[in-house]
């Protein structure tokens, strides 16, 4: 590891920042080391900027992966290197304004319901039924359920740990999966080849990212629902059922674990209801085209 790698790992460790972010950013750097073939420290304001232009121009990478790149390299620069270029002021792509793709109550239960492997099928049950993130349902650790309060305590993005109310189903469902392996620690242990009483003796840790997204498109895919869903579209769906079924919007900020509440309006645009709700004064005000 060169000391600028070093320098720039210890710099992200300081900040707080996640093995994964800190992973991306790294990956971003040194891809462009790589383009220029000299350190970091070497290249001038007018090559990066030439670089995020081949980013954008000749290999075409969509915004979200220019996004990384950008944060990754300007951490890099503006941090580690402390040079204010004020090119940083003007790469990053505008915001687009999608929507999500979101599953009925219906297609949920179509797609858990051809989950074969167990401890996917619950884990992307708990995704749903709390709507978690991810990697917040697959590292639920078994301290983390309060049945007394029929709550989960949740470590969220960014160290935001928050609570989420936990159906009584899902505490069922869980403890009649808990009593299949018996983890001292993981409520969904990765299984492996061995089967997951090997898994938890040598604590291969939780189920993995890409585990979780695999058992989802395959369910996906065989339940014949041909919408681009993917593990994140069940929180989706789980925000946009809970404002159909009348739950407060502030209140499903506090669930998601949304910092602003902007993020969380964005359902108003998705609910059935809301939609059903317009459709008979637009075919009034259009019966005589």
């Amino acid at each position: 590891m060169t000391p600028l790698r070093q320098r720039m790992s210890d710099d992200m460790k300081l900040r707080g920042y996640s093995a994964r972010t800190q992973e991306a950013y790294v990956t971003a750097v040194r891809q462009l080391a790589e383009h220029y073939r000299k350190s970091p420290d070497a290249i001038t304001e007018e090559e990066l900027r030439q670089y995020f232009l081949y980013l954008k121009d000749v290999k075409r990478l969509a915004r979200n992966s220019i996004t990384i790149a950008l944060c990754g390299i300007k951490f890099c620069f503006e941090r580690t290197l402390q040079r204010h270029w004020g090119l940083f002021d003007i790469v990053r792509p505008p915001r687009e304004k999608k929507l999500p793709v979101v599953l009925s109550r219906a297609e949920v239960h179509r797609i858990l319901g051809c989950i074969r492997i167990a401890v996917y099928r619950v884990c992307l049950t708990t995704i749903y039924a709390c709507g978690l993130r991810l990697m917040e349902g697959a590292r639920i650790e078994v301290a983390d359920v309060d049945s007394g309060r029929m709550q989960l305590h949740i470590h969220g993005k960014a160290g935001k740990d928050r609570y989420v109310p936990m159906p009584s189903r899902v505490l069922s469902v869980l403890r009649e999966h808990w009593r299949t392996h018996r983890s001292p620690r993981w409520l969904f242990p990765a299984p492996t080849r061995h089967g997951l009483k090997y898994s938890i003796a040598r604590d291969h840790g939780p189920v993995t990212r890409s585990s979780l997204q695999s058992a989802f498109r395959r369910a996906r895919i065989s339940s014949g629902i041909n919408k681009r869903a993917h593990v994140h579209t069940l929180r989706h769906s789980y925000g946009t059922h809970l404002l159909e079924a009348g739950v407060n919007l502030r209140l499903i900020q506090v669930y998601l674990g949304h910092s602003s509440a902007r993020t969380t309006q964005l359902y108003t645009h998705l609910t059935r209801e809301i939609r059903e709700a317009a459709q008979d004064p637009i075919n009034r005000l259009m019966n005589d085209l």
